[in-house]
């Protein structure tokens, strides 16, 4: 497992790739629903997490970060069903997702 600072240096950056991701969805009104209702909730369940991930509480840490890259993945099947999108939202999307599956790779 990642020592505590690590944890929380990787979280905090997942945290902004996150919001980074959610606020490129915004900003373009023809993204469909369904990725912004993503984009949104993982960006709240971000927000949320960061009292466990500053704990040192190993399963429920690895319990939140499984939990969030089940949204990740939601949110990427969404960003693919919508077909023709914008690359920088694409990007936003593939690199939030990519964060969230190697912090979870680390952490098991």
């Amino acid at each position: 497992m990642l020592q505590a600072s690590e944890i929380q240096k990787r979280f905090t950056h997942l945290q902004q790739t996150v919001s980074d991701a959610s606020r490129t969805c915004h900003a373009d009104k023809s993204i469909p629903t369904d990725l912004i209702d993503s984009m949104d909730e993982l960006d709240k369940e971000c927000k949320s997490a960061k009292k466990v991930m500053s704990s040192n509480d190993e399963n429920r840490i690895r319990q939140c970060v499984d939990d969030l890259e089940q949204l990740g993945d939601r949110a990427e099947r969404a960003c693919q069903r919508a077909g023709r999108l914008d690359a920088r939202i694409k990007d936003a999307v593939t690199s939030m997702h990519s964060e969230l599956s190697d912090l979870k790779r680390q952490l098991h």
